[in-house]
């Protein structure tokens, strides 16, 4: 595994400029940050939230977080792979977990269909308003087709079960 002392890649700082509006409820509820939250904090953090002394938090990178303190990070996984290749996932106020994208590109579909990281943990894929924001991002941006949100988990799931 890497050091979770690392920089944020270029392309995730860009789309934390982006405006991530509530909308009083319509809209996507998460802060994104500029930087990676420190190997310290991640790792008092993840022994705090997990209430285990031993775990080990060098394998995430903590980006962002929802209205009730939930955290969103970057899975590092998959061994000599770019940081934006690597699976996305969130860990919920009141301990929901679970994998939100295969990567990046994924995970930029997702915003745009109007779904944060806690909808999708929690698989909550009503129809939203795609965002015209995201949307464009994502476009710009993304490696792979767009897909539905509830298909990005659903495949994220089957593929990092079998890494």
């Amino acid at each position: 595994m890497r050091s979770n002392d690392q920089a944020m890649p270029a392309r995730m700082r860009q789309l934390h400029k982006l405006p991530f509006d509530y909308l009083d409820g319509e809209g996507i509820d998460f802060e994104p940050y500029q930087e990676f939250c420190s190997a310290s904090y991640t790792q008092n953090w993840l022994r705090a939230w997990t209430g285990n002394a031993d775990a080990d938090a060098s394998a995430y990178l903590i980006f962002g977080q929802d209205g009730t303190g939930g955290y969103a990070a970057i899975w590092l996984i998959r061994d000599a792979t770019d940081l934006l290749a690597q699976p996305i996932v969130f860990f919920g106020s009141e301990g929901d977990v679970g994998i939100i994208a295969r990567n990046f590109s994924d995970y930029l579909w997702l915003l745009a269909s109007g779904h944060g990281p806690y909808e999708a943990v929690a698989d909550l894929y009503d129809e939203k308003t795609p965002n015209p924001e995201f949307s464009e991002f994502a476009r710009e941006h993304a490696t792979n087709p767009q897909s539905k949100s509830s298909e990005i988990v659903d495949k994220s799931k089957s593929r990092v079960s079998r890494l």
